[in-house]
């Protein structure tokens, strides 16, 4: 996963290297041939002060170097890129897109309110829930999981279905006595629990609810029951990250979510992002990369930053995928390019920082090898330079820009 300008210098190397031999030996064999009084001797070591200035290593050790010291810089605080590719294209990012749970929200729910509709208790409304979310790994679910407070006993549960981007449905079987034995019904209760979509889809009358939080409905037996409002923290240095980006000259910064719309709008408005879009199922959010894609420049570079299972596509399709890596599930970790170890957002703006400096050090080594390459070659072609400048100009100018490259790794 080689960045541009390696292989371009890889491509260089592969074409120069014969020119210059060639080129060497016409010095060395034809102005004797040509010239009167001409040294065959005097131009073969010419020849070879010619061959051993023209040598590449200079950059094709110091490039490639400098993307590793890119990448070793980036590991040693916490950012782990896939390849020099995915770190040479930091620098040119122009939109970022961020998820919001447990991207630019810490993930970690928690209850805040129950309404129950007339028939049923908060207490009944919350094992209700829990039933309904007692296979689930997802953060709202195992906040349900977690205010219930109690073991679900999953044999009462006859099916379990996940409606992906809308909630769950579960058919609770029978109810416990006082006695601890279990009353057999002939039929089970259907649950559903879920946001909006879910009950419009099930055509159920559902109360319009404007709490900032996650909305999780339930209905049993296709009758409404109630609602649960489950909020989440963004995270500190969430808008110092947005804010950060803006100054390197990222021009667009959007949020995709599933979350209601008030929420979200709220969280975009507390953070300083440009643009928001909500009420998105998994399928929604990669079409809209897709289109973000599309609207970008040409040399603009997009990245997708997420953590969920939901976020995988998304990742794989940006030019650079960005991933949590302590709340991130496995696959969006595999399907990212760069793992930020400790899900601080502001770790992003660093990996850019890196990207950018690593870009303006490979520059430097290359102005600096070709120019005193260039330099030389004209004074050996004159007769000026001799063997020790030519040495300079090659293991030395390369010693150089490794040291130089160095600089990477030591950047505060």
């Amino acid at each position: 996963k080689k960045a541009q300008t390696e292989n371009f210098i890889t491509k260089f190397a592969r074409y120069y290297t014969p020119v210059v031999v060639i080129t060497a030996a016409a010095i060395a064999v034809i102005p004797p041939m040509v010239i009167s009084g001409a040294s065959f001797s005097d131009w073969l070591y010419r020849a070879l002060i010619f061959l051993v200035i023209s040598c590449p290593c200079a950059l094709v050790i110091s490039i490639p170097l400098g993307f590793f010291g890119g990448i070793g810089g980036a590991s040693k605080r916490g950012v782990l890129v896939k390849g020099s590719n995915y770190l040479e294209a930091l620098n040119d990012v122009e939109t970022v897109v961020f998820d919001k749970t447990g991207t630019l929200t810490k993930g970690v729910f928690k209850v805040t309110e129950i309404v129950t509709r007339e028939g049923y208790s908060k207490d009944e409304l919350l094992e209700l829930a829990a039933f309904a979310e007692s296979y689930s790994n997802h953060p709202i679910g195992v906040s349900i999981l977690k205010a219930y407070g109690k073991e679900v006993d999953r044999s009462r549960i006859d099916t379990y279905d996940e409606i992906s981007g809308h909630g769950t449905k579960v058919v609770i079987l029978g109810e416990q006595l006082s006695s601890g034995m279990l009353k057999l019904m002939k039929k089970g209760k259907e649950v559903l629990a879920g946001n909006a979509k879910l009950m419009k889809k099930e055509n159920i009358s559902y109360d319009e609810v404007t709490a900032v939080g996650t909305v999780v409905h339930l209905a049993v037996d296709k009758e409404y029951a109630g609602y649960i409002v489950i909020s989440d923290e963004v995270k500190e240095d969430s808008a110092k990250a947005i804010q950060s980006l803006k100054a390197l000259g990222v021009k667009t910064t959007v949020m995709l979510t599933g979350d209601n719309r008030v929420v979200a709008d709220k969280v975009g408005k507390i953070i300083g992002l440009d643009q928001v879009y909500s009420e998105l199922l998994p399928a929604d959010k990669v079409e809209k990369v897709e289109k973000l894609m599309n609207s970008k420049s040409s040399k603009g570079k997009l990245v997708f930053v997420g953590d969920g299972i939901n976020d995988a596509p998304s990742l794989a399709l940006s030019d650079v995928g960005i991933s949590m890596g302590m709340r991130g599930s496995a696959s969006a970790i595999e399907a990212s390019d760069v793992v930020i170890m400790n899900d601080s957002l502001s770790k992003i703006p660093e990996a850019i920082k890196i990207s950018k400096f690593t870009k303006k050090i490979i520059k430097q080594n290359l102005i600096f090898a070709i120019g005193v390459k260039v330099l030389v070659l004209v004074l050996s072609a004159i007769g000026i330079a001799n063997m020790w400048q030519a040495v300079f100009a090659d293991t030395g100018v390369t010693l150089l820009t490794i040291l130089n490259t160095t600089r990477i790794l030591r950047k505060k």
